[in-house]
């Protein structure tokens, strides 16, 4: 099969490059992403030692790019990563969420239409959902649970997730959607809270933690949902959705302090901030529908993934470094000129 993977030079996304180049040697894997600021090209430079792995940069709100693509690489499974993904961004700049994550996704869903796609699959988060009050530890986001959103990144997503049951109602697109809670593991953008803290902790700098570190997330182990995905293109039902949750819930703040203690750190490097405008309180998902349907469960708990992923950026050094430092943002443009990656088609 021929597999566009779009948004594979981010960090799931590349992650389940590599997962499929892995588990599907025979399979063609293509890599379409942007390159925004998120998409990091020296991530998937080791991809392309592979002969089944081509990577093409291109924008999925283009539809004559993404025509192209379609035309050249005949894919057979189309899987949606390409999103704009930071909260923060989206509050201060909500018009680039709504380009990327809503008109990008209907024209990837107009080209799978016309092209004859087998499986479209989209990408989503938990975080569609809304959130769960604190002392309702009993309470879990189902497939059934009504969509409630509370940032312009949210609000992008869930209306992406409309389009493609409603593409899938109206024209037929064999379509699958996964909400998948927080991810962490390799080649984690450094905006975000787990690789911020570590990078920060590793300088010796101050770890901003928002409002009172109290608003707990379900920590989702990327190689775990990737495992998820593949296994929902392999046997998923059509039109469904399927919620991917770790079951290792922790507070903020435990896990900036987790994060401390591994890496030999003092907890007066915590620097409590004014809160994210509209911060969800504690996201948790009951994947029950993927376990029974499907057979899948995550594998890797808290303590064991967290320690995978600080090693990880301790033996990694050089790839967020030139992420802090913006040195990444040269490496298609280097490889380009040495005719080691592949143009815009």
């Amino acid at each position: 099969m021929n597999i566009v993977v779009t948004g594979g030079a981010g960090f799931i996304g590349s992650n389940f490059v590599y997962y499929l180049l892995k588990k599907r040697p025979y399979d063609r894997i293509i890599c379409y992403d942007c390159l925004t600021y998120a998409g990091n090209y020296e991530t998937v430079m080791p991809a392309l030692a592979k002969p089944n792995f081509r990577f093409i940069k291109g924008d999925i709100t283009d539809r004559e790019q993404v025509a192209k693509l379609f035309r050249t690489e005949e894919p057979d499974v189309v899987v949606n990563f390409a999103a704009e993904s930071h909260v923060d961004r989206s509050i201060a700049n909500p018009d680039v969420f709504l380009k990327t994550n809503i008109i990008g996704t209907s024209v990837l869903m107009d080209a799978c239409r016309d092209f004859g796609i087998v499986r479209y699959h989209q990408v989503s988060t938990d975080e569609v959902y809304g959130d769960l009050p604190l002392d309702r530890p009993d309470l879990f986001f189902t497939e059934m649970t009504p969509l409630h959103t509370s940032s312009p990144y949210s609000a992008s997503k869930a209306s992406a997730d409309l389009l493609v049951m409603a593409y899938h109602r109206t024209y037929g697109l064999p379509a699958t959607i996964s909400r998948c809670s927080n991810n962490y593991g390799p080649y984690h953008f450094p905006e975000k809270l787990i690789p911020l803290m570590i990078v920060k902790a590793l300088a010796g700098e101050k770890l901003p933690v928002y409002g009172d570190g109290k608003n707990v997330r379900d920590w989702l182990y990327v190689e775990d949902h990737c495992a998820a995905i593949d296994l929902i293109l392999e046997k998923g039902r059509i039109g469904e959705v399927y919620n991917i949750g770790g079951h290792n819930e922790r507070a903020n703040i435990d896990v900036v302090k987790t994060i401390l203690r591994a890496l030999g750190k003092g907890e007066e490097l915590i620097d409590f901030v004014p809160d994210r405008l509209g911060h969800d309180r504690r996201y948790a998902i009951d994947p029950a529908k993927i376990s029974e349907e499907l057979g899948w469960l995550p594998e890797t708990k808290f303590d064991e993934g967290i320690s995978r992923t600080i090693q990880w950026y301790l033996d990694n050094r050089d790839w967020w470094e030139n992420i802090l430092s913006g040195e990444y943002k040269k490496a298609y443009e280097k490889a380009a000129k040495g005719k080691l990656a592949y143009s815009t088609l």
